[in-house]
């Protein structure tokens, strides 16, 4: 099963995005595609990535980013190259999603999927605020679009979605 999670703040603007596209694709899925497709909104919670990840085939994750470049620019990395072991903590809040990617696989092994994808769209607004500026709407869309294009493509192997 392919699992598509979006991560991020919808009361922070850009921030959001992440939710946004995964309602956007959840939305948009045939009946046949959501026996084959899972969606979900983590929010800011990395351990709900980590547990939902668990037992899937494939897995894309989509949040903002702020490195920078162009509102709106839309960056796919490889999971493995975001992976990060999580700081010393005493607190959940510190656990991202970069640390679900690399506790998940430490943790539950070969039950966690190894072709993970990590669309990240730069945000141009991250202050309070319940709407997407209008290149980071755009992005999302075009995100979306794009993961839709791949569940399309994938048919009825969902291994290669």
């Amino acid at each position: 099963m392919l699992t598509v999670i979006g991560c991020g703040n919808l009361t922070r603007s850009d921030d959001g995005v992440g939710v946004v596209v995964a309602r956007t694709v959840g939305a948009a899925l045939t009946p046949a595609q959501r026996e084959r497709v899972a969606v979900f909104d983590a929010g800011t919670d990395g351990m709900g990535v980590m547990y939902r990840a668990r037992g899937a085939s494939a897995l894309i994750v989509v949040d903002a980013s702020r490195i920078g470049v162009a509102p709106g620019s839309i960056h796919e990395v490889p999971g493995a190259e975001l992976e990060a072991a999580p700081p010393s903590s005493f607190t959940l809040h510190d656990f991202r999603w970069d640390h679900a990617l690399y506790v998940g696989r430490r943790l539950y092994g070969s039950d966690f999927p190894r072709d993970t994808r990590v669309f990240l769209i730069e945000a141009a607004d991250l202050s309070f605020g319940l709407r997407l500026s209008a290149p980071v709407e755009a992005a999302a869309a075009r995100v979306a679009e794009l993961i839709l294009e791949r569940v399309a493509g994938a048919g009825s192997s969902h291994d290669r979605a």
